[in-house]
C-alpha cells in the first residue's frame, strides 16, 4: 500500500512511539518541539489560504520531522546514537521510508537549517550525503521555517526572535539567511 492509501489511518505519534519510549525524556522533549512546530506550521499555512497547503500533511510530516534525533549522539536530548546530530535529517528520511512515507521522509532530509544544498554540504565538509536537501514544496518551506523557532534544549514550546534565528543561520553562510529571510517575507 502506498503512502496516499495510508493517509487515512496514520498516527504520527504510534510511528514515534515505535522508536521512543512513550513518557520518557526523549519522547517528550521530540513529541513537544514537534507539536510547537506543527501548530506554528499549521497557523502559517490557515493564515495564507493561496498557497493551497495540504494542511493533513503539514501536520504528520511536522510531528515527524525530528523523528531520526534518537541515532545521534546528543545527549541533553536523551538521544544516545553514533551519529553527529546534523546527520538526524537523513537518517529521519531513512526510518519514514521505511514506514512507507516517502514524503513525509522528504521533510526529515530537507528540514536541516534552511535546508542544504549539495555545495554547502560540500563545501562545510557535513558528514552527510551529498545531495541537495533543500525543502521545494510549500509544505516543505513551512515546516522548516517553523521549526527554526523552536529550540529542543531550552524552553521547548517558547518561539525565538526572529533576530536570534537569522544570527544562527548567518553562521552557516548567507544562502541559508537568504532563504530563511524569503520564507519570512512569505509566511509572515
Amino acid at each position: 500500500m502506498g503512502e496516499v492509501g495510508r493517509r487515512l489511518s496514520m498516527n504520527p505519534l504510534q510511528i514515534i512511539s515505535k522508536y521512543y519510549e512513550p513518557g520518557s525524556k526523549g519522547w517528550y522533549i521530540l513529541t513537544e518541539h514537534s507539536k510547537a512546530v506543527r501548530d506554528f506550521a499549521l497557523d502559517i499555512a490557515q493564515r495564507h489560504p493561496e498557497l493551497k497547503t495540504d494542511l493533513q500533511f503539514i501536520s504528520e510530516a511536522a510531528m515527524l520531522h525530528d523523528i531520526g534525533i534518537f541515532l545521534t549522539n546528543a545527549p541533553d536530548l536523551q538521544c544516545f546514537g553514533d551519529k553527529p546530530y546534523i546527520c538526524h535529517g537523513y537518517l529521519g528520511r531513512e526510518l519514514l521510508e521505511k514506514e512507507g512515507y516517502p514524503k513525509h521522509a522528504l521533510v526529515c532530509e530537507r528540514h536541516t537549517g534552511a535546508g542544504l544544498s549539495k555545495e554547502e554540504i560540500i563545501a562545510q565538509k557535513l558528514p552527510i550525503p551529498h545531495r541537495d536537501m533543500l525543502p521545494i514544496t510549500v509544505e516543505e518551506q513551512i515546516i522548516c521555517f517553523a521549526d527554526k523557532f523552536f529550540n529542543k534544549s531550552k524552553e521547548l514550546t517558547k518561539a525565538q526572535p526572529i533576530e536570534k534565528i537569522r544570527g544562527k543561520l548567518l553562521r552557516y553562510g548567507e544562502q541559508q539567511l537568504k532563504r530563511f529571510d524569503r520564507w519570512a517575507e512569505m509566511f509572515l
